[in-house]
């Protein structure tokens, strides 16, 4: 078992901290971020910080249970990026769908066939 001297208390909160300040700052990104996939790496970013401050808090506090506690965080957390990313996919189709349904018989579009040899 883990025996904890005062170093290792400062340690462990000194990390517990800076995952807190890091959390922030990705919530931050998270709200501000133009684009839904910052959203989506922030969250995950949110995700991960969380999982390290919960097994940091484990051995900080000598409780196992709380390793199983961020197992399922992280099932939670990866299933979480992959309903928002899957949303973001089906919504960005909706919208290509849309823009096409709304293209008037007799305008011309200019496509960029680089693009399109590249697929």
């Amino acid at each position: 078992m883990f025996e904890g001297t005062s170093y290792s208390h400062i340690f462990f909160i000194i990390c517990m901290i800076a995952l807190s300040v890091i959390v922030f700052f990705c919530l931050i990104r998270a709200i501000l971020g133009p684009r839904f996939t910052d959203r989506i790496v922030a969250a995950n970013m949110i995700s991960t910080k969380v999982i390290a401050f919960i097994c940091v808090l484990s051995v900080f506090l000598r409780e196992d249970f709380l390793i199983d506690v961020g197992l399922i965080y992280a099932l939670l957390g990866f299933v979480a990026i992959v309903v928002l990313s899957k949303i973001i996919q089906v919504r960005e189709k909706a919208a290509k769908l849309r823009h096409e349904r709304e293209m008037k018989p007799g305008t011309v579009e200019i496509v960029d066939k680089s693009d399109e040899e590249a697929k």
